[in-house]
This record gives structure tokens, C-alpha cells and sequence, in this order.
């Protein structure tokens, strides 16, 4: 199995500039490949929702990406970690990260060419600079995709409780598992939980108990008890839209920029067109609301079938 050990520092460029070095160990080929996937992907790509490149080094064993400097670490900090007791972020924070990562995928997506699925979206990936404001980052993963491709069959990669079914499954990779990707980031920043833990409400993950909630008509009870005021028919239609991107069908999820205008324009959501999400089940089945991905506490891989899968596993904290 490859892992990939990195760590993240903190450094001052001569003239001044805060920067954060990220170092990669070079254990193998396959670490390489990302390394530099990571580079020629985002090395002239320009957005304020992602996180900038600034420069890199491979000489011998060392593997280093130099990135701006982002104040607030990550999303998952914020939400999950020790800090998270400290830093109390308002509802009118969280939206503006939800939205401004929309922005981000979208324009990778759609509006740059290639376009590029990022294939890893989720809350430790989501940087916070001084204003809170998201810098979508680490695209090691990421693929590129050209107008004439509809879909990549590829290697499984990712992190437990952000893989959409038909990636898992087929190994058919689309815009739409970042879509699936982001829905379930929605639910973790409206919730404070995160996706990976099965051990809240009775084992049952995030997004099944997100929709039960919803059949139940009690979205409310999905709400991080750390937001006491907020508005309550927004943060209902954030949770419904988070729905829409995690429909089992890929074909049903809507694209980044059809997300935006659901989240930000004054539009009546059409429930009668949802349907459920798609839950994993260890034969490596999919299929509604009944199943789920178990994996044990010590695993970091996890294998359906014969598809090579690699999964990097969320510890709550």
C-alpha cells in the first residue's frame, strides 16, 4: 500500500512574503507521479477560492511545494480539532466558506480548460486565510479533463466519507464526485461533525442521518449546536442542497454552477426531483438509505473486490 507522509511549515521568503512549505517523503513512484500532478496542475492557475502556487524543489529525495501562507489552517481545524473549541465560526462565516469553495470548483470544472476534477475534496483540504475566507488546496489527486472526455476509469483514491458510489464502484470518475464530494463538506460545516465518524446518533453516518432527518422533516436537529443564532430557512436549504449533490445518481446531481445559483439566488427547490444518496456496503454494494462504509479504526485501506482502492481514513479527533 503507498502512503504518502508530508508536513506542512510555516517560512519568510527574502522579501518578506509568509509562505507555507509543504515537504513529501519520496517513497515511491506513485508519490512522485502526484507530486507532480500537483505541480503542473495549479502551477498557472490564478482564482481567489484556491490556494496559490509559489514555487517547488525536487532534488534528489527532496520534495518540496511552496504555497501562500493561509492564517487559519484548515477547515477541519476550525470544525473538528482542539482549535475548534476556540474558534467559534457564525453562521454567516461557514456560508461564505461553503460558497466560496462552490466558486472554486466551479471554476475548475467549467470555466478552466482543461478542466480538472480534484478528486480529494474535504475539510482538511479547504484552507481558511486571515478573513476565513476558503482557498481550495492539495491537488495531488487531482485529473485533468479535456472537452471531449465525458468520464476517466481510474484507480480509486480518496478520503472515507467523501467518495461518491460510482467511483467507488465503477471507478468512474466525473465532475460529479467532487459534486458528491462538496455536498457531504456541507453537512460537516452545517453540523460541526465530521463525515468519518460513525459513532454519532447511533453509528450511523452523516449523510444517512441527513437524509432520515430530512424524511423526518427535522433538518434542524442536523444544526452544530455551537451556532445559537442563525437563520433557519437558509441553513435548511444549505442542508437540501447538500442533498441534491450526494443523489446516488450522478446523472441527477447538479453541476458547481447550477449549486451556486441554488445556494445564493431566491430558488424553489424542486424536492420532488430528489431522491436519496448512495451509501456504501462492504460486499462493495450500493445502494439507498440501508447501507454503509465500515471500515475498522486501524485500517488506512480498504478493498471491494478486485478494484485497487486507497482510501486515506478520517480519525475524528
Amino acid at each position: 500500500m503507498f502512503i504518502k507522509i508530508h508536513q506542512t511549515l510555516e517560512g519568510t521568503l527574502k522579501r518578506g512574503v509568509e509562505v507555507a512549505v509543504k515537504t513529501l517523503s519520496a517513497e515511491s513512484r506513485q508519490g512522485l507521479r502526484e507530486f507532480l500532478t500537483e505541480i503542473e496542475t495549479i502551477s498557472d492557475v490564478r482564482h481567489p477560492n484556491l490556494v496559490e502556487l509559489i514555487g517547488c524543489c525536487l532534488e534528489g529525495s527532496n520534495r518540496i511545494l511552496v504555497y501562500e501562507y493561509v492564517e487559519n489552517r484548515s477547515l477541519d481545524r476550525a470544525l473538528f480539532g482542539s482549535s475548534a473549541r476556540n474558534v467559534k465560526l457564525e453562521w454567516d462565516t461557514r456560508a461564505a466558506i461553503c460558497l466560496g469553495t462552490a466558486r472554486g470548483l466551479a471554476y475548475l470544472h467549467e470555466e478552466l480548460v482543461p478542466h480538472i476534477v480534484h478528486r480529494d475534496i474535504k475539510a482538511s483540504n479547504i484552507l481558511l486565510d486571515k478573513d476565513y475566507k476558503p482557498k481550495i488546496g492539495d491537488f495531488g489527486l487531482a485529473k485533468l479533463f479535456p472537452d471531449n472526455i465525458t468520464h476517466i476509469t481510474t484507480q480509486i483514491k480518496g478520503t472515507t466519507g467523501y467518495l461518491a458510489p460510482e467511483y467507488v464502484i465503477g471507478r468512474q470518475l466525473t465532475s460529479k464526485a467532487d459534486v458528491y464530494s462538496f455536498g457531504v463538506l456541507i453537512l460537516e460545516t452545517v453540523s460541526g461533525r465530521s463525515s468519518g465518524s460513525g459513532t454519532w446518533k447511533g453509528q450511523k453516518l452523516l449523510l444517512e442521518l441527513a437524509w432520515q432527518l430530512y424524511e423526518e422533516g427535522k433538518l434542524l436537529e442536523l444544526v452544530d449546536p455551537e451556532l445559537r443564532d442563525f437563520p433557519e430557512k437558509e441553513v435548511v436549504k444549505y442542508i437540501k442542497v447538500a442533498l441534491f449533490c450526494t443523489q446516488e445518481n450522478t446523472n441527477r446531481r447538479p453541476m458547481m454552477s447550477q449549486v451556486l445559483d441554488m445556494l445564493t439566488r431566491n430558488i424553489k427547490l424542486n424536492e420532488k426531483e430528489l431522491t436519496p444518496p448512495g451509501f456504501f456496503q462492504d460486499s462493495g454494494g450500493v445502494s439507498g438509505t440501508q447501507s454503509k462504509l465500515k471500515l475498522s479504526e486501524s485500517s488506512t485501506s480498504y478493498q471491494m473486490s478486485s478494484v485497487p482502492l486507497t482510501i486515506t481514513q478520517v480519525i475524528p479527533r
